[in-house]
């Protein structure tokens, strides 16, 4: 048994090995997780971010991001606060609802690592395509939650998983930056663990209301 960097507990069993990982199952709260030490190293890691090409004038991009940023849209009033939490190379969700009239702020590990935006309360904060690659999701979790004002929400994009038989096979796992991976029953352990209201939408997005 090892310890699951979600939910704490020690009920983290070896799932599968495949293309070289090592790959753990919580059977508390359902997340899969790469083995701590087969994670890619900071530069590595950075390496394969600078290869991604997203810009807010891409169309199709912002295609991609509405699948969060409509349902969390019409969930917020005039004016918010919010967070985009992994902004990436080419912040483009942030854009997307300062063209609606909200402040945002950005933060991410490695091109935006200011941790003074942490300092702040607000009414929403998104995630979108960062939760895959969090090394201890419950830490970044509860840091997030800690700046989200009651009435808040948290949404969260990434691709839940399709089932434990499909994981070795399914095209999500094998990026290399993907360590982390989730499914609805592990929306519904966070919703629970936070006392939250959750929706889940589609198989990408889920929002958290904080009560």
């Amino acid at each position: 048994m090892n310890q699951c960097i979600l939910c704490l507990s020690q009920k983290a069993e070896d799932l599968c090995t495949a293309d070289g990982y090592d790959y753990l199952h919580c059977s508390v709260c359902d997340l899969i997780f790469v083995k701590p030490g087969q994670r890619l190293d900071p530069g590595e890691e950075k390496s394969r971010y600078d290869l991604h090409e997203n810009n807010p004038e891409d169309e199709r991009y912002r295609e991609f991001l509405s699948q969060l940023y409509r349902p969390l849209s019409k969930k917020l009033k005039e004016n918010s606060f919010g967070l985009d939490f992994g902004s990436g190379p080419g912040p483009t969700l942030s854009v997307m609802f300062e063209e609606d009239g909200h402040k945002v702020n950005i933060f991410d590990p490695f091109y935006a690592p200011d941790r003074s935006v942490f300092n702040h309360q607000y009414d929403f904060i998104t995630t979108t395509e960062t939760a895959e690659h969090l090394f201890n999701p419950r830490e970044e979790f509860d840091l997030l939650w800690s700046c989200l004002k009651t009435g808040g929400y948290l949404g969260i994009m990434t691709k839940l998983v399709p089932s434990l038989e499909e994981f070795p096979d399914w095209h999500y796992r094998k990026d290399d930056t993907h360590v982390t991976f989730y499914s609805e029953k592990t929306f519904n352990w966070m919703a629970n663990h936070y006392s939250a209201e959750l929706e889940v939408i589609g198989e990408r997005t889920a929002i958290l209301k904080k009560l």
